[in-house]
């Protein structure tokens, strides 16, 4: 075992020592030693319960045979950071969480890990520690929240945000917006809908590395505490079979993930989060497979913001699993990657049941006959720009219209709900990419005002930031090469006309190679507005969003 280097011989005798400060018995030191990888915070309302969660593990570590060691990992909770420059600190904390668990996890040669995730960037940084670290390794996250209820309606977050701009339109009254305030968030959990955190969870138990229910089970069910236990007792097997992750997240499973995110419906970030995640384990991930991908996958759930359900009703459907089973019936799934369960896919998802054919639409029926995301590319991004086309109204996958420019979300966000922008604009929002930002914003605050003031139908936002899994509309991101390194996007005037068509997958701007090419010999870039502290050297290091805003190390291609 790996914890033999800290435990066993003369030679280790100063680190025994250690362990009796614990209170560590002589019985303890004999079995191997997991650490539990606990998020838990008074923050993040994803994250209160995971103090639950991470004793719930413990038991069914010690249960099974091993010495249960819990550490932390933070976590932003992106709905308090959104709107303001907290927000240039959450995509950011991805690699903070990859590096302090992959330095806790090898200075203290544990021989197992049980993660226990739940927000955003939280998910996506330990699943990359994992594939770093590469010893025996199971995901359990905290678990959603349950659906708010307002007025006899069921609610989420991005109800809230959107009923913010309905007020700034005149449309909602103080009392209204107040009825949401005190009713989307009822509970515990990551959001209520197919957001990024719940997005991320999914796809860690299709990814192989959760059990069945990882991404579904609510925060507050009992059951979720149970599947807590049977995690800790998981890795324990998964140390016999010397399973690992990258046994698990192999090129095969991230196609997996593929897959199922289109056919979920999942947040535009899995398309930074799965490119970084197979970095870390060994190989490229080219975002323009999602066409491809998307192509032959039908898209089979509209869950909130693009349609009516939760994540509560996709549990009671038949969850994660039930879809796997829904996909492979079209035969796109690799049903030969192993997982967690310490079965193949093929044998997990054997006797699934879809119990509700209208949050898990069948194959033969789906919402969509193309998955949730799109890749767009042409002279506006060169690179590639992402799109999620499950939450776009139909008589907007086609636009053109005038560029309304602003180097800012703030700037942006006073001219949507000053009523400055109108029906036909196309909303650019620039510098804000992940070096320019620095960090990769989330624009939900600008999405939710157009949508809240009405304009959804008529208005399209282009950025090279990034959008919070709970927007909707034609809301395109990632757009690369970003405005700071001198990508097309820092050459649009207000005016010009872009021309978006998301079946064609296609991001046009109607100017000339001729006068691009003048306008960046006189474009200069702007003086960086953070000098100082970890965003200045994270803005150093940043790729590409097309390459998963990995950080680049000196030297390396």
């Amino acid at each position: 075992m790996k914890s033999d280097n800290v435990r066993k011989g003369m030679q280790q005798a100063p680190h025994r020592s250690l362990f009796n400060a614990l209170g560590m018995t002589e019985e303890e030191m004999q079995r191997p030693m997991i650490g539990i990888v606990c998020s838990y915070n008074e923050i993040v309302p994803g994250h209160m319960n995971l103090d639950k969660i991470a004793q719930a593990v413990k038991l069914g570590v010690a249960e099974a045979g091993g010495t249960p060691v819990m550490f932390p990992a933070i976590a932003v909770c992106d709905g308090i950071a959104m709107g303001h420059i907290g927000m240039k600190y959450s995509l950011v904390t991805r690699d903070l969480i990859a590096d302090s668990t992959e330095c806790m996890a090898i200075a203290h040669q544990f021989d197992g890990l049980v993660m226990i995730p739940n927000c955003d960037k939280n998910v996506p940084g330990l699943l990359m520690a994992a594939a770093r670290v590469n010893i025996p390794t199971v995901f359990v996250s905290g678990g959603p929240m349950l659906a708010g209820h307002v007025r006899g309606c069921k609610r989420s977050l991005s109800s809230m945000f959107e009923a913010v701009g309905s007020y700034a339109a005149g449309t909602m009254s103080e009392e209204d917006v107040r009825a949401y305030e005190e009713n989307v968030c009822p509970t515990c959990g990551s959001c209520s809908g197919m957001y990024t955190a719940n997005s991320m969870n999914c796809l860690t138990e299709v990814l192989g590395m959760g059990l069945k229910g990882n991404g579904t089970i609510p925060a507050v069910y009992s059951e979720r505490l149970k599947l807590a236990k049977h995690a800790g007792m998981q890795v324990m097997e998964m140390i016999r079979r010397d399973i690992r992750p990258r046994d698990i997240m192999t090129k095969e499973a991230f196609m997996n993930a593929l897959t199922m995110d289109m056919a979920l419906g999942c947040s535009t970030n899995s398309m930074l989060h799965l490119p970084a995640i197979a970095h870390e384990a060994g190989f490229d991930f080219e975002v323009e497979l999602a066409n491809t991908c998307s192509e032959k996958t039908p898209n089979l759930c509209h869950l909130a913001p693009a349609g009516p359900t939760y994540m509560e009703d996709l549990n009671e459907a038949g969850g994660i699993y039930a879809v796997m089973k829904e996909i492979s019936k079209l035969g796109l799934l690799n049903l030969d990657c192993m997982t967690v369960t310490g079965k193949t896919v093929g044998e997990n998802i054997a006797d699934a049941v879809n119990l509700n054919p209208e949050v898990i639409r069948p194959v033969e029926n789906p919402y969509m006959k193309t998955g949730g995301l799109a890749v767009l590319k042409g002279n506006l991004a060169p690179d590639t720009a992402v799109v999620k086309r499950s939450a776009v109204l139909p008589e907007m996958m086609v636009h053109e219209g005038p560029a309304r420019v602003f180097d800012c979300e703030e700037d942006a966000i006073a001219a949507i709900k000053g009523g400055k922008i109108v029906s036909g604009d196309v909303v650019v929002i620039r510098y804000e990419g992940p070096k320019g930002g620095p960090g990769m914003r989330e624009m939900l605050n600008p999405t939710s005002a157009i949508a809240g003031m009405g304009l959804d139908k008529t208005v399209a936002l282009i950025t090279d930031g990034r959008f919070s899994g709970a927007s909707r509309g034609a809301s395109i991101g990632h757009v690369s090469p970003e405005a700071a390194v001198g990508g097309p996007i820092a050459l649009v005037e207000e005016g010009d006309i872009i021309r978006i068509n998301i079946p064609e997958y296609s991001l046009e701007l109607a100017v000339s190679d001729e006068e691009l090419a003048k306008r960046k010999e006189n474009w200069k870039p702007r003086s960086a507005n953070i000098t100082t502290g970890y965003l200045a050297r994270y803005a150093s290091m940043v790729t590409s969003a097309n390459r998963g805003a990995i950080l680049q190390v000196r030297g390396e291609e």
